[in-house]
């Protein structure tokens, strides 16, 4: 395993090495009002120094923490970049988090400086300042609407005072003396079960995930290079965004749009041109249903010209994936839907799209099937914030749907004999910070990444991921149903938003069922169902009955008889981050979940077999 995979081995070295060959070159482009505008990395850079002379007169040093609550925008690249050139540690935390949550996050990690967004990231670190001992200084970004009285300074001012008082060659020196193996970031774990903890990820592990991550691209033909633009949307304090759209596109050199937003992605993606994306397999079944939703209000010719184009091109892609070639008559249509459909729905994207990467959750075949049938192929890896993230992703030229690809390069994966995966490479963090106990758990002697998660390995090496270890549900008559991968066959239909099987120690498999109420009621209408409320309409037997319908017909012939759901209860109820049901990476919190609906899940125990 090389010690030395890329250019650079910490990530102002990384940054400066682009400066130096890229300096006149877009590095970010933003929208202020409806304008966009763009920063070369000669400027970013001018504006990273003054950043960092600023936060110097603020008594940042070598190693102190500093927290970093914002959205997606360039001063968010600014504070980072200028904290990692004095050697400190960066502390991201997501701004859809609650106040106590980013005063766990504050105090645990005993930052001693946090730049806020705006008056309503300030609120938060207001309301809980008491608790923050160590906390000396706030910045704020955006000054409106900010309260009176308050110690925070604008990030402004913070900039001023560096441009005034600069560092000079102390600056070059600093950056210069950061070493590979010091920690650049407490990354925050999402925390399904207890208190997140903060992943000490050190200079040495984003850099050579970022290079693992280049050389597995390159080795497929498909390597990125400077003339890439990515559209950044997810969050940056994610760190599957920070390294794969952000770290790594400036290793090579290329553009980064930010995007602002759900509202607005189509949009961003139509005037940036956007050639990779990374992002949350959500995101890409929202954009797959939406066109499949605009097409059905279409007469029936141009709906059947559609779904022959989607049909032809799924059979395409399939024969290129599994035997290279698709033969003459394949082609000949895959050319004439081209022009028909599938060249259409690239434009949707921007046009210039080369292909999507997802991560942070599973990917539906029938999403990656639908995008592959119009050239637009979606890449599915796996990765965990203890790996900086990337561990495994598919090759861009054999990618195997259903499984999330092949070890990247310089690092090692296989499974346990309880069937858990587990990694190691370079890119594993140094541990918790804190928490020698979660440490030792996570990364066992012989250096493997318990990553808690149960797969299985093919022939080729591909990894397909079947269950969260703590999750299996093991049923009274000892045996085991895996939730997940049920969950997200069930989820594909259109009536079902969210679903949660329950089990432990019970005779058959229950569930608690968060329906599409848009689409219920637009059945129920169509059906003349009367109803007056939601609540009525969730309560009527012949709802309860189109939903068992739906579970039933997804589960015939998928499912063994044990695993099936057999009752459930639906729930009123949407689940979100701020509700307190899912993680900031939109997992589901199941023991939050069936803590909440601790009524709905009594009244589904001690069923029997039917």
């Amino acid at each position: 395993m090389s010690e030395m995979i890329g250019t650079a081995e910490t990530l102002p070295q990384l940054f400066q090495n682009t400066v130096a060959k890229f300096g006149a070159k877009t590095a970010l482009r933003h929208r202020v009002a409806k304008e966009w505008h763009e920063i070369s990395f000669a400027e970013l850079a001018r504006r990273v120094e003054a950043m960092a002379s600023g936060l110097a007169s603020l008594g940042v040093k070598k190693g102190d923490r500093v927290a970093l609550l914002s959205e997606n925008r360039p001063e968010w690249t600014v504070v980072d970049l200028a904290i990692l050139h004095l050697g400190g540690v960066v502390v991201p935390i997501y701004p859809t988090l609650p106040s106590p949550q980013v005063a766990y996050i504050v105090r645990n990690s005993e930052s001693n400086v946090i730049l806020v967004e705006n008056a309503k990231q300030l609120a938060k670190v207001t309301t809980a300042r008491a608790e923050l001992p160590e906390l000396r200084s706030v910045v704020v970004i955006d000054t409106e609407k900010l309260p009176e009285g308050t110690d925070a300074v604008s990030l402004d001012s913070v900039i001023a005072s560096g441009t005034e008082t600069p560092l000079g060659a102390a600056f070059a020196e600093g950056w210069r003396g950061v070493q590979p193996d010091e920690v650049a970031s407490l990354v925050y774990t999402s925390g399904t079960t207890g208190d997140p903890k903060g992943a000490m990820l050190t200079h040495k592990n984003f850099a050579v995930n970022v290079f693992m991550s280049l050389e597995h691209f390159a080795r497929q033909g498909e390597a990125i290079t400077d003339a890439d633009t990515f559209l950044s949307f997810l969050p940056l304090c994610h760190v599957f965004e920070r390294t794969t759209g952000y770290y790594l596109v400036f290793a090579v050199g290329g553009t980064i749009a930010y995007s602002e937003g759900v509202r607005t992605l189509l949009e961003d993606m139509k005037f940036n041109k956007p050639t990779i994306m990374v992002c949350v397999p959500r995101v890409y079944e929202s954009f797959a249903e939406r066109i499949q939703g605009a097409v059905e209000k279409e007469p029936e010719a141009k709906r059947k010209i559609f779904h022959d184009a989607i049909a032809a091109g799924e059979e395409y892609a399939e024969k290129k994936r599994t035997t290279g070639h698709a033969g003459p008559l394949a082609w000949a249509k895959n050319v004439a839907f081209d022009k028909l459909v599938y060249s259409t729905l690239r434009d949707k994207f921007g046009g210039s799209m080369r292909f999507f990467v997802a991560g942070g959750a599973a990917l539906g075949p029938d999403t990656a099937r639908f995008f592959d049938a119009f050239g637009l192929p979606i890449i599915e890896g796996y990765g965990m914030t203890e790996a900086s993230p990337v561990m495994v992703i598919n090759p861009n030229r054999r990618v195997k749907i259903g499984t999330v690809g092949i070890c990247v390069p310089h690092a090692e994966v296989k499974i346990a004999a309880d069937g858990e995966i587990l990694f190691r490479g370079p890119n594993i963090m140094r541990g918790y910070w804190k928490n020698d106990v979660a440490t030792a758990e996570m990364i066992d002697a012989d250096g493997w990444l318990h990553s808690g998660d149960i797969g299985v390995l093919d022939d080729e090496g591909y990894l397909k991921i079947t269950d969260r270890k703590k999750d299996i549900i093991v049923l009274a008559n000892g045996k085991n149903v895996a939730p997940q991968p049920i969950e997200q066959v069930l989820k594909t239909s259109p009536f079902i938003t969210e679903i949660v099987l329950i089990g432990d120690k019970q005779n058959i498999v229950t569930a608690l069922v968060v329906p599409n109420r848009d689409k219920l009621g637009e059945w129920a209408k169509s059906e003349n169902i009367a109803f007056a409320t939601d609540d009525e309409l969730l309560a009527l037997p012949q709802t309860y009955k189109k939903i068992k319908g739906e579970i039933d017909g997804l589960s015939k012939d998928r499912f063994a008889d044990y695993e099936r759901v057999k009752k459930f209860a639906l729930i009123n109820a949407t689940f979100g981050v701020d509700s307190g049901e899912l993680t900031p990476t939109l997992k589901i919190k199941r023991k939050v979940v069936l803590a909440k609906y601790a009524k709905e899940v009594a009244s589904l125990r001690g069923v029997g077999d039917e």
